[in-house]
């Protein structure tokens, strides 16, 4: 019985090949940022963990919804930039003071009722407090934060966020 094994022999291109699929994969991985930077305005959690009223983003823009969602939060409390960005508006609409910022990626997060410690125009880092809760006005006690990507283009902003982990209790 023949023990011998003649040896596997690889071509010298096949190694060049691996080599530089590996380096072009590590170049492309270096610098990656993950997908959901964005925080929690009331918490600076990457998860949301009060929500007290969820998005119902109409269809059509004049329909009727929610553009945004409510997140508890009690008056004086600081109210954080949900991601890096530039203070868009500061100012009150239909008399709620709002706070709104536009982010790298072409976001723009309003805060409602904010009572701003920022101006326009000034660069604010993720989890900076860019104002504190007002008291409360009409249906909610809580923070309204909205999120949109264009002109009128509203997204939940719950999305920017990573999904909340569940984690089931053992029985005793």
């Amino acid at each position: 019985m023949n023990t011998s094994h003649s040896p596997v022999r690889f071509h010298p291109l096949h190694s060049l090949i691996a080599v530089l699929s590996a380096v072009v994969v590590l170049i492309l991985t270096a610098g990656a940022v993950p997908a959901f930077a964005y925080v929690d305005p009331t918490t600076g959690s990457s998860t949301a963990t009060n929500v007290t009223r969820r998005a119902d983003i109409p269809e059509k823009n004049w329909l009727p919804g929610h553009r945004g969602v409510d997140l508890a939060a009690r008056t004086g409390q600081d109210i954080s930039s949900s991601e890096d960005g530039v203070v868009a508006y500061v100012g009150v609409i239909a008399g709620v003071p709002v706070v709104s910022v536009d982010h790298p990626d072409g976001i723009r997060t309003t805060y409602q009722p904010v009572h701003a410690t920022v101006s326009v125009g000034d660069e604010v880092a993720e989890g900076q407090p860019i104002g504190r809760m007002a008291p409360p006005n009409g249906d909610h006690d809580g923070l309204h934060w909205g999120a949109r990507t264009g002109k009128d283009a509203y997204i939940n902003p719950l999305s920017l966020l990573d999904a909340p982990q569940i984690r089931l209790k053992p029985l005793p």
